[in-house]
């Protein structure tokens, strides 16, 4: 016989102590094939455990952390059971601020995750930009790609899959390969049958330097294939350069501006400098 209880304001129903803050021991056990509540319901307390064999939620999108003021780290996601083995997860990772697919040991009753290891997700072959790419795509685009190298003379070269492409030392300069991606070049050997260095910039320096006290040593001749239009500016470092011939007889001129107020010299040559000497006694 159906029965109907009604009451006109708040009905409580309390087993022993009731709840007492997670204190109470007694249980209120609602024995029925369907028990149906059409209004909300609100169910408080530590902890919710549904002991059925097939869930099904109406519900679009489910909430988790609600209560979460992002005080603090708190992990959220999906852990799933799985025995003896590692229990999985997929859940947002609040302190790296990233979805993770892992396996942990976490059984779910704090507020963070422990991973163990990282779990595979597959998907489906991407479409768009923003996809996830699987390997069978990434190992497709790899295999099409092309790498075409051109040397000074503009001829291009193709590096196709599975060869190497090799920087070959010679004459002093050495190549070291290293992961990742990575060729040295090192100049650290004596340079050897380098006919012509050359700076390509407009009135660019070339600077040919020595460490601390070292000298740059000339070991032959060193030949001024021209004569400089003009004088270069004076400074404190001395300047040598060629220029016609003079009252000197060399044609090799030096500027400094602590010599002669910085006015250009010629180097003498020994019969000029006999010469004088003997026409001054």
């Amino acid at each position: 016989m159906a029965k109907t209880l009604r009451t006109s304001g708040n009905y409580t129903v309390k087993a022993g102590a009731g709840y007492n803050a997670g204190g109470g021991s007694h249980t209120i056990r609602l024995d029925a094939r369907y028990v149906t509540i059409p209004g909300d319901l609100t169910v408080e307390g530590a902890s919710t455990t549904i002991d059925t064999t097939s869930l099904t939620i109406e519900d679009p999108i489910i909430r988790l952390a609600k209560n979460n003021t992002n005080t603090t780290d708190v992990d959220s996601g999906i852990l799933v059971e799985r025995g003896l083995a590692n229990n999985a997860a997929f859940y947002w990772n609040e302190g790296d601020s990233v979805f993770k697919a892992v396996t942990t040991t976490s059984d779910g009753t704090g507020t963070s995750i422990t991973d163990t290891g990282l779990a595979n997700v597959r998907v489906a072959e991407p479409s768009a930009g923003s996809d996830a790419a699987t390997k069978t795509y990434v190992d497709a685009s790899a295999g099409a790609f092309t790498l075409k190298v051109a040397g000074d003379d503009s001829t291009a070269i193709t590096v196709g899959s599975g060869q190497i492409l090799q920087f070959v030392g010679a004459n002093g300069i050495s190549t070291t390969g290293s992961e990742p991606d990575t060729i040295t070049v090192s100049l650290a050997n004596n340079l050897t049958d380098i006919h012509s260095i050359t700076n390509s910039s407009t009135n660019a320096d070339l600077t040919l330097s020595a460490n601390s006290n070292g000298s740059v040593i000339i070991d032959d001749i060193l030949t001024f294939p021209a004569n400089r239009s003009g004088e270069p500016s004076a400074n404190t470092v001395t300047k040598v350069f060629a220029q016609t011939p003079s009252g000197g007889g060399t044609g090799l001129f030096f500027v400094n501006s602590a010599v002669s107020s910085g006015a250009a010299g010629e180097l003498i040559s020994k019969k000029k400098a006999t010469a004088l000497a003997i026409a001054l006694g």
